[in-house]
């Protein structure tokens, strides 16, 4: 290939068509993306939701203005597909849909727990998925949702009520 390896070399040579510098990018963020689909949308779509935006980004690859910021861009485009898959899938309920349960867990929690976190929107199971699973900040998660820092902060805060009325019995 002959390319920096860096991101920023590889978002060049990927813009002047080289489908195997490309392919170097999605390898190295595949599994964080794939993580990040799974907080929107489950198991089932998450996939398929990166797929769609993966597709997308090498599709808009020339309208990227920082090659050095190619992760938070191609995350925001997945975020965004997410969303897109979330809205087909409002109402749709499928047993199919809940994880299965680490052998050490609990199967009922882990159930009630996928159950709590799928009725809260979106953008909140986002960002609680990124804070307590990817340990991110909330200077990390902002540029992957393309909102603030202190945007962070409230989806978090109303994240967190919602899914405590929710326990209680109340509605999100």
């Amino acid at each position: 290939m002959g390319v920096d390896e860096g991101t920023g070399g590889l978002v060049r040579a990927a813009r002047g068509g080289d489908r195997e510098a490309f392919g170097l990018l999605v390898e190295r963020s595949w599994q964080r993306l794939v993580r990040l689909a799974r907080s929107v949308v489950g198991e089932l779509e998450a996939e398929d939701a990166v797929q769609d935006g993966l597709v997308a980004a090498w599709a808009r690859l020339g309208t990227l203005a920082d090659p050095d910021r190619f992760d938070a861009w191609l995350s925001r485009i997945v975020f965004r597909r997410c969303l897109r898959a979330h809205r087909r899938q409002r109402g749709r309920v499928s047993l199919e849909a809940v994880p299965e349960a680490p052998v050490s867990c609990d199967p009922a929690a882990s159930v009630s727990a996928w159950q709590l976190l799928s009725r809260l929107a979106p953008r909140q199971r986002a960002v609680l998925h990124l804070t307590v699973v990817e340990g991110m900040t909330d200077a990390e998660i902002a540029p992957l949702l393309a909102i603030t820092p202190a945007s962070v902060r409230a989806h978090r805060r109303r994240a967190r009520e919602s899914a405590a009325r929710l326990l209680q019995g109340g509605k999100s």
